[in-house]
């Protein structure tokens, strides 16, 4: 039981990372429809693995850390952006739900590795 703790926690943790994003995006009354059409693009990433598994690792993992939407949204707040905004969230909240679903950040072994588990 124990064992798994840590695996839950990080998958509550990314249920509230994506619950809290996209809360925030909706209060500030941004497009449901920008949300709808942008959610899913980080996993464009996947497409860095036709160049192989380093490479395909490398590209899926910068596009799902995040570090990445936190520092936009960051820029995004500081210089009264709203697009760079809404793209924090968004990207920050399909994080949440790979995170809350058990995906993480690959290792360059296989996909199926990742930092949570291997899926």
């Amino acid at each position: 039981m124990l064992e798994r703790m840590p695996r839950r926690l990080l998958r509550v943790e990314g249920l509230a990372v994506l619950v809290g994003s996209t809360v925030l995006y909706f209060d500030a009354g941004f497009a449901w429809w920008l949300f709808a059409a942008l959610f899913f693009a980080p996993d464009l990433g996947i497409l860095g693995f036709a160049a192989g598994q380093r490479v395909g690792a490398a590209v899926y993992d910068t596009t799902h850390f995040e570090a990445l939407p936190i520092a936009l949204g960051v820029v995004g707040v500081l210089a009264g952006s709203d697009v760079c905004l809404q793209v924090a969230l968004i990207w920050l909240a399909h994080i949440g739900l790979d995170r809350a679903l058990g995906y993480g950040l690959k290792y360059p072994g296989g996909f199926k590795d990742t930092h949570l588990q291997r899926v």
